[in-house]
């Protein structure tokens, strides 16, 4: 059994691109895991990020449509949080897309900078160098600019998800948001949440998850409205860092593509859905990512 799930494994990964023969074992994932959530320095404190969840709905309440929270979710968030170098850099990229799909996104020099910066500064932190070291240790990668090219191209390479335009990348649809099909799709990052109800564009309308953890980074499936937009159920981790996400999201992405991969965060199981985009790729044959959450029940 041991030696099926070896060769499984490395066949997925040949099959992603990863042409390395490297297992990664579901034990593995959970003790990096752990060392990502112990390592992510820059994740909020108590004092620099206050939220009121308020309303806790059942899970066959989601569709209602209903507003059961008279209050923002964000109270206070910390303008020093905010002006650490990784924080810095994922906003400048947030206002980057044309959210409906099937516009054709446009990327000047600058959207390249801004992305290149974002990587970059994820590099520099523990936990960014941890994911690194790991995935080089298994052979996957044989240097930190191969890692940070193919980052580029996992998360920000364009495809189409609608009329044939290129117009949507996994980055723009797990940290921005898109709109699909008259729908909220994506918008999995809590930066982007708050930015939103700040401008008072989003209005959050209640939870029907809320994770085990006492501190942050925490996890809850939130019910809200986006300019007009409902999303039933949108799962993410509130108080983490860039790079923590980043991290989590593309270490289950690398290692178990279009699976529930099992992490450990403070000694609490969580699952990361992850999905493939299947209708292109590039370099030799790996896959963009499609989509990456918390799987919340």
């Amino acid at each position: 059994m041991k030696i099926t799930l070896i060769l499984f494994l490395t066949i997925t990964l040949i099959s992603q691109g990863y042409s390395a023969l490297a297992s990664v074992s579901d034990a593995e994932i959970k003790s990096l895991s752990e060392t990502l959530y112990k390592l992510d320095h820059n994740r909020a404190t108590a004092s620099e990020l206050v939220i009121d969840p308020q309303t806790l709905i059942s899970s066959s309440e989601t569709g209602s449509r209903d507003d059961q929270s008279s209050r923002p979710l964000f109270k206070q968030v910390s303008s020093t949080l905010l002006s650490k170098p990784t924080y810095k850099a994922l906003l400048n990229l947030l206002d980057n897309y044309r959210r409906v799909t099937g516009e054709a996104e446009d990327v000047p020099s600058k959207e390249v900078e801004e992305q290149d910066t974002f990587l970059q500064q994820t590099m520099n932190t523990d936990v960014g160098s941890e994911l690194y070291n790991f995935l080089h240790s298994k052979g996957i990668y044989s240097s930190q600019s191969e890692f940070i090219q193919d980052l580029k191209m996992m998360w920000f390479g364009l495809y189409s998800r609608s009329s044939g335009k290129l117009d949507s990348s996994g980055f723009e649809h797990i940290f921005a948001g898109e709109i699909k099909g008259g729908k909220v799709s994506g918008f999995h990052n809590w930066l982007q949440l708050y930015l939103n109800e700040k401008k008072g564009l989003l209005n959050y309308y209640s939870h029907s998850f809320n994770g085990p953890w006492t501190t942050y980074p925490d996890v809850l499936g939130m019910q809200f409205e986006w300019d007009g937009y409902f999303k039933e159920v949108g799962s993410a981790f509130i108080g983490s860092s860039p790079e923590f996400d980043l991290a989590i999201y593309s270490l289950c992405y690398i290692t178990r593509p279009g699976k529930k991969c099992h992490v450990s965060l403070g000694g609490q199981t969580l699952g990361i859905q992850t999905y493939t985009w299947d209708k292109s790729s590039y370099g030799d044959g790996k896959k963009y990512i499609a989509s990456a959450y918390p799987a919340t029940p």
